[in-house]
C-alpha cells in the first residue's frame, strides 16, 4: 500500500532553526557599505547612549537651574520660557530615552518569548507528524493483513458482496 500522506516541511521552519530572535542590541551594530552612514549611525547611537541616562537628566536639571534666578528676575513670561525651553527640554529628553530603553528591553524579552513559543510549536508539530506517520504505517499493516485474510478465506472486501 502506498503512503497515506506525504509530509512537506514548511520553509519557514528551516529559517527558524537557522536564526535567533532579533534584539535591540543586535541593531546597534550598524553594518553599512557607506562609511559616512556607518559613522553617523554609530556616533548618533553613542550620543544617545550617553544622553539617555538618569545621570544626564540630573546634570541637565542642575544646568537648567542655573538659569532659573535670571528668569525669575525678568518676570513671569521668562519663567514660562525658561520652564518650556530650558528645563523641560533638557530634563525630559534623557528621561524619555531611559524610558524608551526600558521599553526596548521589554520588547526584546517579548520577542524572545514569542520565538521560544514558535520553536516549541514547531517541535510539537514535528512530533505530531512522526506520530501520524507511525499511525499510517500501523494502518497500512492492518489493511495488508486484512487483505491477506480476505484472500486466504476467499472473502471479497466489497461490503455489498458480504450482505448477499
Amino acid at each position: 500500500m502506498s503512503k497515506l500522506y506525504e509530509y512537506v516541511r514548511h520553509p519557514r521552519a528551516d529559517e527558524l532553526h537557522a536564526s535567533k530572535p532579533v534584539k535591540t542590541a543586535d541593531l546597534r551594530r550598524v553594518q553599512h557599505t557607506n562609511p559616512v552612514v556607518r559613522f553617523n549611525a554609530r556616533f548618533g547611537l553613542r550620543i544617545t547612549l550617553v544622553v539617555g541616562t538618569m545621570w544626564a537628566a540630573y546634570i541637565f536639571t542642575i544646568l537648567a537651574l542655573f538659569a532659573l534666578p535670571s528668569a525669575i528676575t525678568q518676570g513671569t513670561y521668562f519663567v514660562v520660557v525658561w520652564l518650556s525651553s530650558s528645563f523641560l527640554q533638557l530634563v525630559l529628553l534623557p528621561i524619555i530615552i531611559v524610558g524608551q530603553n526600558i521599553q526596548a528591553a521589554a520588547a526584546d524579552k517579548r520577542s524572545e518569548e514569542t520565538y521560544k513559543d514558535a520553536e516549541a510549536v514547531l517541535k510539537e508539530s514535528e512530533e505530531i507528524q512522526k506520530h501520524l506517520l507511525a499511525q499510517d504505517q500501523a494502518i497500512s499493516e492492518i489493511v495488508a493483513r486484512l487483505e491477506r485474510l480476505y484472500a486466504h478465506f476467499g472473502v471479497s472486501d466489497n461490503p455489498a458482496d458480504a450482505s448477499s
